[in-house]
């Protein structure tokens, strides 16, 4: 009976610790809409090079906090730096 009981109340401590109150994460701004003028160029290499990674990847909207419009057109922006050769297609 002496385990059953260290059992149940190493459960109680666990519960305890679990129940810590998380907060929201800070919700990211849009770079491009903050900027109201702010037009995404595919010649604008050093704009583009903050959108992706050192291997080459596309960074993602979760991670660089770009709305949906302005990550499409970062898209398009950056596939074409690389077909021009600004921007390589993989990292060094």
């Amino acid at each position: 009976m002496d385990k059953k009981q260290n059992f149940k109340n190493a459960n109680a401590d666990m519960d305890d610790k679990s129940k810590k109150v998380r907060r929201a994460p800070k919700k990211k701004v849009c770079a491009f809409c903050s900027e109201k003028n702010a037009v995404i160029d595919y010649k604008d290499v050093a704009k583009l090079k903050r959108f992706v990674t050192e291997k080459g990847k596309i960074i993602p909207r979760r991670a660089s906090g770009v709305c949906a419009c302005h990550q499409r057109d970062l898209q398009n922006a950056i596939k074409r730096a690389r077909f021009i050769g600004l921007l390589p297609f993989k990292g060094e």
